[in-house]
């Protein structure tokens, strides 16, 4: 019997025992222990590649079509209250370990005239010039028009699951994080 044979015979058995199907990207990680952990990766790939789809599609909409998802969440993170930020605080904020990774994002942030640099103390600040913020500006009025408003349809227990889901995910990235950890000292 062929290793495809095989799985297949084998899912053809769970069903029959009426074990609940998973929709996952990997089947060969589904674990007896955590089945639904498998199925809430597979949601999280599917969502962070159409999250990034729409934030470069709507930053192409606001006139900046060159930008990549990295680089616009930087954007956004050095305006964020209109306060300058470190470099190791955008990292810290996004959870992003690989820092070399958000320098170039602000090299060519700085270079295309989103954002300026300068010295405050002994650290460099990063802030968003006129430019940057006329550019968020135009990217918040598109997601406005084109996702905020289809989203203003959900119900009041639509937007609790979501306010519920974006805490259980804040959730999950310490459950994640703790996980590199341990991998890492194996």
């Amino acid at each position: 019997m062929t290793e495809s044979n095989a799985r297949n015979a084998q899912e053809e058995s769970e069903e029959e025992a009426g074990a609940r199907r998973y929709i996952v990207s990997s089947s060969h990680l589904v674990s007896e222990q955590a089945a639904e952990l498998s199925e809430f990766e597979f949601g999280l790939i599917i969502a962070w590649n159409a999250f990034g789809r729409w934030v470069v599609r709507c930053m192409a909409a606001a006139g900046m079509p060159d930008l990549s998802t990295l680089d616009i969440l930087v954007l956004h993170s050095v305006f964020h209250r209109a306060r300058g930020k470190r470099l190791a605080d955008i990292c810290f904020v996004l959870n992003i370990e690989e820092s070399h990774t958000v320098n170039y994002a602000l090299k060519k942030l700085t270079r295309l005239g989103l954002v300026q640099r300068h010295r405050k103390g002994k650290d460099v600040v990063f802030e968003a010039t006129e430019e940057g913020e006329a550019c968020i500006r135009k990217y918040r009025e598109i997601r406005e028009a084109c996702l905020v408003s289809t989203s203003s349809s959900m119900g009041e227990a639509d937007r609790r699951d979501l306010e519920k889901l974006a805490k259980n995910l804040r959730l999950l990235s310490g459950l994640y994080d703790q996980a590199a950890r341990s991998a890492t000292s194996l």
